[in-house]
């Protein structure tokens, strides 16, 4: 994954429905979990890249959000460029924020005991 950006999406201009906390970050005021919050973002998969579903899901493995909207509008066919809303808590969420504007992908290494693990790389 590369290109990372927020983005900031229409509905988020609804302040019956949503508070902005900070940069790229909304309350959703009709959420009553405290995992209320949520972030959009942009990215375009690296041209070996084949698989949508990782790192993405070790991204959210990280930092405890999930995909609260695909926004299927938005993800044309054919393009190599996604945008998706997570929802999660304010504070993964403000760490999560780390990943604009870097590079981020997974690794495989061996560990000490032989097996290969998968590594999230954030650069």
């Amino acid at each position: 994954m590369t290109n990372i950006s927020l983005e900031t999406l229409k509905k988020y201009k609804n302040e019956k429905r949503y508070k902005k906390i900070e940069e790229g970050i909304y309350m959703d005021l009709k959420d009553e979990d405290d995992a209320k919050y949520r972030m959009t973002i942009s990215y375009e998969l690296v041209a070996n890249e084949t698989n949508n579903q990782y790192p993405l899901e070790d991204i959210l493995d990280k930092y405890l959000m999930y995909v609260s909207d695909f926004l299927a509008s938005k993800n044309k066919a054919n393009s190599n460029t996604f945008i998706f809303e997570f929802g999660g808590y304010l504070d993964e969420m403000i760490k999560a924020k780390e990943i604009i504007g870097k590079k981020v992908f997974n690794r495989d290494i061996k560990g000490e005991d032989g097996k290969i693990y998968t590594e999230l790389i954030i650069e």
